[in-house]
């Protein structure tokens, strides 16, 4: 017996989520069936608020309630550091760490060639005119440690270096291939005191 096609266009959105395969989508979409509709409700008012609220940050790219973001909005924070990561998780990850009090940039991805995801996809303008437009004496480069996050800082730190601004990269901590959104704080403030210049 067929699923019903309600049932079905459930599971083909719900698959289109990252690390959910088939059967994940499937048992998904048949526990929120089963939900109450209370639950059910507030899953999906709680969606389409966080759509409605939720907006870039002008300066970092963070996702965030207000513009700037809490964090380019804290006059506490060093502000001649900027970390460059991937993604807002990989952001989140990062700001655990209370050894790092510096400023963020998020990149929006990483170089891809692979999959047709070259320089202008991803916000290496828009970083390079706000490092233009700041007095920032050093880069982090947080991209994940698989082959297009190190593609991505390589080509990063090159671009920034002709600013004459010190590019360092995460040291020791983050296993190669990993993705920073899933390291513990421990290791992300390793590769932090680790990093090296490039």
């Amino acid at each position: 017996m067929n699923r019903p096609q309600s049932v079905e266009r459930m599971i083909e959105i719900i698959k289109k989520l990252p690390g959910v395969g088939p059967k994940m989508a499937e048992r998904l979409s048949y526990h929120i069936l089963k939900m109450p509709q209370p639950e059910v409700d507030r899953l999906t008012d709680s969606i389409q608020k966080a759509r409605q609220i939720m907006k870039y940050c002008s300066v970092c790219y963070n996702f965030s309630e207000q513009d700037p973001c809490q964090i380019c909005s804290d006059a506490a924070r060093e502000r001649s550091t900027i970390c460059v990561v991937e993604t807002p998780q990989d952001l989140i990850a990062v700001s655990k760490v209370k050894d790092y009090q510096g400023l963020y940039f998020v990149l929006g991805g990483a170089l891809s060639p692979l999959d047709a995801v070259g320089p202008d996809d991803i916000r290496i303008n828009e970083l390079i005119k706000r490092l233009k437009n700041a007095n920032i004496s050093e880069v982090i480069i947080a991209t994940d440690t698989d082959s297009k996050g190190e593609m991505t800082a390589v080509y990063v730190a090159e671009i920034i270096k002709t600013l004459g601004i010190k590019v360092t990269r995460l040291g020791y901590g983050l296993p190669v291939g990993g993705d920073i959104e899933y390291a513990d704080e421990v290791t992300i403030s390793r590769a932090i005191a680790g990093r090296q210049e490039m």
